[in-house]
């Protein structure tokens, strides 16, 4: 499988004999390459000279002064945000311990979103050993990574939305297919691969994986009549993949098995608990559960249900010990999913622990 997502940085952490993530000084040169911190053209003297100290010694300390000699402010902020995780971080210890962290923190999140997204790549990284399939792989791009959901004659397709929206762009030229397109020039566009056993192996070979559609359509069962019904599974299913990533997420950061299935509906009379993976789909499951009205255009953003169950009840609020958890993933009203895999961390029933 190789570096597969290089920006994680996954290379450049080592493994504690707990399983926890500790950064080094090389990961955190990688963080100072990213495009919020490395040294552009116009960078200014007094930047350019805290970018090389920095680089040369990632942990040491940064004064007020020598940021608010820094000529950008944009540079200003980001240098403050990049510090403030750098040193939340190093006081957690590893990247798991600082990313549960941070969503329990009675004053919410104080950590910019990119370097949220940062730890939980490099978790996801950590999960998907080598029995992971590409599907899989494809599929925790999400817990990191905007989608982009296209429906089109019963196909529910992901795409990643910065790359989708980059081609949309330049038609995958670059800068010259972005000079076509404002000129009103046609240009032969890249046709994006649905993610399939026929091309995974060129998954994990190409550099261009972001260009990979993720099918997330749910499994179809007909009625034959007679109480005989006929399942017509789908091996490679999005859906399926991305439950088991969220399985192994609950399991690595919460100590919890759970097994999580796809869902069309629910018919649940006691249904209990529930949690959304995304803003939208929480929103939607909690007018769903008190029985209110929903209006078909949001039901139809609706990509998918999903129901959690505890292998252990036991591990359960003893109140809704043995029901299960239904999930929901949507996409908003311009198609955009966020999936907050936080939301499994911090939403679940957990029984009180000693």
């Amino acid at each position: 499988m190789g570096d597969f997502w290089p920006h994680a940085g996954y290379v450049d952490l080592t493994v504690d004999d707990d399983g926890g993530l500790l950064p080094g000084d090389a990961w955190w040169r990688r963080v100072l390459q990213r495009p919020e911190l490395a040294l552009v053209d116009e960078s200014c003297a007094a930047e350019r000279a805290l970018h090389e100290r920095l680089v040369d010694s990632p942990r040491r300390e940064v004064s007020p002064q020598e940021l608010a000699a820094l000529a950008d402010p944009d540079a200003r902020d980001n240098y403050r945000a990049f510090l403030a995780f750098r040193d939340r971080l190093l006081e957690a210890g590893t990247v798991q311990a600082c990313y549960l962290a941070m969503f329990r923190a009675p004053g919410g999140v104080d950590v910019a979103p990119v370097f949220v997204d940062l730890l939980a790549q490099a978790i996801c990284r950590h999960l998907l050993d080598d029995s992971a399939t590409a599907f899989e792989a494809r599929a925790a791009e999400m817990l990191f990574r905007p989608q982009r959901v296209m429906r089109d004659d019963g196909q529910v397709l992901a795409g990643d939305r910065e790359r989708l929206d980059l081609l949309n762009q330049t038609g995958g030229f670059g800068e010259l297919g972005r000079l076509l397109a404002q000129a009103q020039a046609s240009w032969r566009r890249i046709e994006l691969r649905v993610l399939s056993a026929d091309n995974e192996v060129e998954y994990w070979a190409s550099g261009q994986r972001h260009e990979f559609l993720l099918d997330l359509r749910h499994e179809v069962t007909q009625d034959l009549g007679h109480g005989v019904q006929f399942t017509l599974a789908r091996a490679h299913s999005g859906l399926a993949a991305l439950s088991r990533v969220l399985e192994r997420w609950v399991a690595h950061l919460l100590g919890v098995k759970v097994a999580i299935e796809p869902l069309q509906r629910i018919d649940d009379a006691q249904w209990r608990w529930h949690t959304g993976l995304d803003a939208v789909s929480s929103s939607l499951l909690n007018d769903l559960y008190r029985g209110e009205a929903v209006e078909p255009g949001r039901l139809q953003q609706l990509v998918s249900l999903f129901r959690l169950r505890f292998d252990d009840p036991q591990q359960m609020r003893r109140d809704v010990a043995g029901r299960p958890v239904y999930l929901g993933l949507a996409s908003d009203a311009d198609g955009v999913l966020r999936l907050k895999p936080q939301n499994l961390l911090t939403n679940l029933p957990l029984a009180p622990r000693a």
